[in-house]
């Protein structure tokens, strides 16, 4: 209680009124640089480990060619491989579910020659052979997802035997030929060869596929169906989610993902041919697990995804221009894509800078 005490002027006395308590505030931790990248290793180790080999491989590659990070150059990586990012985000969606797509590079031919096709000898307007070639990668991509999903076909074997069937479709409608396409007719080589002032448009169209495939797996709940189908996918179907659909719709949008590469493709070299896209799986395959994502579903990582593919485009682009041979060039990639996923596999899960162990992870 307060203690009433006197007035020396007055001489009344008055009750005291004891001060309030300061209360203590907690204080602010302060996060310094080193512990955000320690934070970024101990939870996402893919996502640090691409980013530092990136950093390596930019550093190392603007010393031994200075042409490395001109404005020219990285535009033109960005161009030569807006196809690998398109399909990269969309292979994401399907390994995280715990299946794989084999077919894309053989997809990306077939709609490349089948736009072809409905604009030169077919003669249809520029837009509706666009649409085609699009449709044409959807019904392939669908075609994977009902023999895995109805009839209940591992995802390795259908692709693997539908990568073979759309290339030798490719190889028979173009009889091994490249197929021009029209002169007339430049909307068809715009997505692969058109600029908006400084930016090349393939570029802006890759932007927007990954943005839009990182908003869906983390971001909606479709992309939570996606995540929970690999990691328990029974689990997932107890709760009412039809995983047939789901599934069908990741593979439906692989396919519309691979015929999207090949209409830039296409438009880049300004014809079609049966070839293209050939080893183009293996790489996006290489750069989603370069990324972070599970091999075995229940996780990924669409940024992760982009990094992977960045990565391998600067190391085969500043070998070049380090005038290293294109033979050597191989090698390094393989071994680099290898010891970068090997060190992923080591650290995940790992406490390696006790951040865990100190609770300092919160």
């Amino acid at each position: 209680m307060p203690v009433p005490h006197t007035d020396s002027a007055s001489g009344n006395s008055m009750p005291a009124t004891s001060s309030p308590t300061p209360q203590k505030t907690p204080a602010r931790t302060q996060t310094s640089p080193l512990h955000a990248i320690a934070l970024l290793f101990e939870r996402q180790p893919g996502l640090a480990s691409v980013l530092c080999l990136l950093l390596v491989c930019v550093l190392t590659f603007s010393l031994c060619a200075p042409s490395f990070l001109s404005v020219t150059n990285l535009l033109t990586i960005l161009r030569q491989n807006a196809a690998a990012f398109i399909s990269a985000t969309a292979m994401t969606l399907v390994i995280t579910t715990g299946g794989i797509d084999l077919s894309i590079g053989a997809v990306a031919a077939f709609s490349g020659i089948t736009m072809a096709v409905l604009a030169t000898f077919w003669h249809l307007p520029p837009a509706f052979a666009l649409a085609g070639a699009l449709l044409a990668g959807t019904v392939a991509g669908t075609a994977n997802g009902l023999l895995i999903t109805r009839v209940g076909m591992a995802p390795f074997i259908v692709t693997l035997a539908t990568m073979s069937v759309f290339r030798g479709l490719s190889l028979l409608i173009a009889q091994g030929y490249s197929l021009p396409l029209p002169e007339n007719a430049p909307l068809l080589e715009w997505p692969g060869r058109g600029w908006i002032g400084p930016v090349p448009v393939p570029a802006l169209i890759m932007l927007a596929c990954v943005a839009a495939g990182s908003i869906t797996l983390h971001r909606t709940r479709f992309g939570r169906y996606i995540t929970g189908i690999g990691s328990n996918q029974e689990g997932v179907r107890r709760t009412g989610v039809n995983v047939r659909r789901i599934s069908l719709t990741v593979y439906a949008l692989s396919g519309l993902a691979a015929a999207l590469s090949g209409i830039l493709m296409t438009g880049r070299l300004g014809s079609a041919s049966s070839n293209i896209g050939v080893g183009f799986e293996l790489d996006v395959i290489a750069a989603v697990v370069l990324g972070g994502t599970s091999l075995t579903g229940g996780y990924g990582t669409v940024i992760g995804s982009a990094l992977g593919i960045l990565t391998l485009a600067c190391l085969k682009n500043g070998l070049i221009l380090a005038h290293v041979s294109p033979f050597l060039t191989q090698i390094f990639t393989g071994l680099i894509t290898i010891g970068a996923i090997w060190i992923n596999m080591s650290l995940k899960g790992r406490d390696l800078f006790g951040i865990r162990k100190n609770g300092d992870d919160n």
